[in-house]
């Protein structure tokens, strides 16, 4: 494990209100505001407190797992920031279907030919994804339409038209090919939706694809790697005077 963790996690627990940057491994199933009121309720009632800024630096979907950066005390204004650096994903995706949510979440709605599709013909429309590029977001997102996530109108069979937005795609490269099966690695930046990026590139396939998992590894110069479980990070909260 490197430096950073270390260097970031407090010694004593007056260190989480003075400011604290606390690298995660996001578990399956769990939202990011799972994560930040699970370390907040355990700081809060470690610290004998009502009040604590926590934060996080970008959400990962429920299905995804990897790096999450929480941000406590005066590490929470640096949220912006944090959440402005490029991220790296691996991930997988299945070819010859689509879903409603863009992922697994919900059932395949629409089936598609996959015979046509050779490993070489994926390679090469990789090319069509990377650099700037203009893409729509998920209906099934968090972003809001009059203070009401999208996601909830989703559920509701709700459609609203949602604009374009720019973002840059650095790196796209198919990784392992075990047809329907496609596993990846992408490079972006900040407000880059994975799951539209499946969504788009089996469409330009002339099939149709959805994401089937996605793991955050790097936010920045922070890395997978150095996070800690949630289970992990409490242990080591309690084990503070």
């Amino acid at each position: 494990m490197s430096e950073i963790l270390d260097f970031t996690f407090p010694t004593h627990l007056d260190g989480f209100k003075e400011g604290a940057l606390l690298l995660i491994d996001k578990p399956l199933n769990w939202t990011s505001f799972d994560v930040v009121n699970k370390l907040r309720g355990t700081l809060k009632a470690k610290l004998q407190i009502r009040k604590l800024k926590v934060g996080h630096a970008g959400t990962l979907d429920p299905l995804a797992t990897g790096l999450l950066l929480i941000c406590t005390g005066k590490w929470t204004k640096k949220i912006d920031g944090l959440q402005g650096m490029p991220k790296q994903y691996t991930g997988s995706l299945k070819l010859g279907a689509t879903t409603p949510s863009y992922d697994a979440e919900l059932d395949e709605d629409a089936q598609f030919p996959v015979d046509h599709i050779t490993v070489e013909m994926l390679r090469k429309k990789t090319g069509l994804f990377t650099g700037q590029i203009e893409q729509v977001p998920p209906m099934y997102s968090a972003l809001k339409k009059d203070g009401i996530p999208l996601y909830k109108l989703a559920r509701e069979g709700q459609s609203i038209e949602r604009k374009s937005r720019s973002v840059e795609i650095s790196t796209f490269d198919i990784t392992k090919v075990e047809m329907p099966s496609v596993e990846f690695l992408v490079d972006c930046s900040k407000g880059t939706y994975i799951r539209s990026l499946a969504h788009d590139f089996g469409a330009a396939l002339d099939s149709g694809a959805y994401l089937t998992g996605l793991r955050r590894t790097l936010i920045g110069m922070y890395s997978v790697e150095d996070a800690r479980s949630v289970e992990e990070t409490i242990a080591r909260i309690e084990g503070l005077g």
